[in-house]
């Protein structure tokens, strides 16, 4: 077997997880970044990081090499698949482009390398579907010319203190040889901060289910939120009061989208059914937080036609520009018709926001408005001051904060909703 004790390494996939790993990676390796995408590549090449994840300044330092032809490629013996693994409309898993990575991939390699995914799956993807994928390709054999890693991604989008060098990186290897390669290869940018899962399986199943608990938890706050409402209380004042017990998980109710939280419990869900297996939690999770977003529309309903709603947040979370999966854009969409809207995001792409939504993202307010929807607590919005939140408003304008930042104002003369 020809492992490399110092491989060189090619990046499959430039998004929000495969740039900021080829960056630090290239502090240490030789490190050719690769995307289907040729503005991607561009702007890059720029010092241009759309995704925010990646500053100016250390996009400028690093030495990675980013290219869009994947001949550039056929020198690494090390490479890391870091595609989007979304959901089809079926809700089921949509693999195709991580067979495209693979079949990019085949023809280029050669005997010794070793191919690490760390795109979302359910158990038994990379060796039993990506290994047979790329057989087909490269006219190789899986575990005895070339070897696979498994690797999950951790990345938390806009949160710049869970980063690469910050988390614990769990890693599972073909074989030992493998395993001793990805500890180096990850531990020389997070300190070594390693844990050996048992198996590749064990991996897969860790990050679907990392994401699935989150999902589950927040549900439940979600279905605590709606009983709340019929209580006529608040389900933030409740979550004040019970988070002072010692062991309480501080999990908070709201819209559920994203590429992630939204998409990978769908994964799980398909593995069981596939055999055989109950899945009936999972899916009650899913349920409860997709029913949200109709929840919401139903809610901004009550206002008089027409009238004229300044909507604020689109992306899927706070701090983010990514638009995939955003709730916030699914009730845009459901009210466009009934309302004059003008949509606010400071971190969205306006090109991006006018291609999905039709209508120009705004970068002034245009006041008076007849109701204030805030969907997304972007921190520009947190920040606002009571009386700037007051002076967008017509007197008895309506307030609908589905994350209730806004709870401690006094709301004399104007109609405020949250959860």
């Amino acid at each position: 077997m020809l492992f490399h004790h110092h491989p060189s390494i090619g990046v499959i996939g430039l998004g929000y997880v495969g740039l900021p790993l080829a960056v630090e990676l290239s502090f240490f390796f030789d490190v050719v970044g690769f995307d289907i995408s040729s503005s991607r590549i561009q702007e890059l090449k720029e010092g241009t990081d759309r995704t925010r994840e990646v500053s100016p300044e250390r996009l400028r330092k690093c030495n990675a090499r980013f290219t869009q032809d994947s001949k550039d490629l056929s020198l690494q013996s090390l490479y890391i698949v870091t595609v989007p693994t979304p959901i089809t409309p079926a809700l089921e898993p949509d693999l195709s482009l991580l067979k495209l990575a693979c079949q990019t991939l085949g023809p280029i390699l050669r005997s010794g390398n070793i191919i690490i995914f760390e795109s979302t799956v359910y158990p038994g993807v990379s060796q039993d579907l990506c290994g047979q994928w790329l057989e087909e390709k490269s006219g190789l054999k899986c575990g005895k010319d070339f070897f696979l890693g498994y690797s999950p991604e951790r990345i938390n989008p806009g949160d710049h203190q869970h980063n690469l060098s910050s988390v614990t990186k769990v890693i599972a290897g073909q074989n030992t040889e493998v395993t001793d390669i990805m500890k180096r290869l990850y531990g020389s940018i997070n300190g070594n901060n390693i844990f050996v899962a048992k198996s590749i399986k064990v991996a897969e199943a860790a990050k679907v289910l990392e994401n699935t608990q989150r999902d589950i938890n927040i549900a439940c706050m979600n279905e605590m939120s709606q009983i709340c409402q019929a209580a006529g209380i608040s389900v933030y004042d409740v979550l004040d009061a019970a988070e002072t017990k010692w062991n309480f998980l501080p999990f908070r109710p709201g819209l559920v989208g994203g590429h992630c939280i939204g998409v990978d419990p769908y994964y799980l869900s398909f593995f069981a059914k596939q055999h055989k297996v109950s899945s009936n939690v999972i899916l009650a999770g899913r349920q409860i937080n997709e029913e949200m977003t109709h929840m919401m529309v139903k809610t901004v309903k009550h206002l008089p036609k027409g009238s004229r709603v300044a909507v604020l947040g689109l992306t899927f979370k706070e701090g983010v520009p990514d638009l995939r999966n955003s709730k916030a854009i699914q009730v845009v969409q459901e009210l466009q018709s009934l309302y004059s809207l003008q949509v606010f995001d400071p971190y969205a792409l306006p090109s991006e926001v006018e291609d999905i939504l039709g209508i120009p993202l705004e970068s002034c307010f245009q006041p008076p408005y007849d109701a204030i929807l805030l969907l997304v607590p972007h921190s520009l919005y947190t920040e606002m001051l009571s009386s700037e939140v007051k002076s967008l408003l017509t007197e008895n304008g309506y307030v609908f904060d589905i994350k209730g930042v806004w709870r401690p104002f006094a709301w004399e003369k104007i109609q405020y909703w949250t959860l």
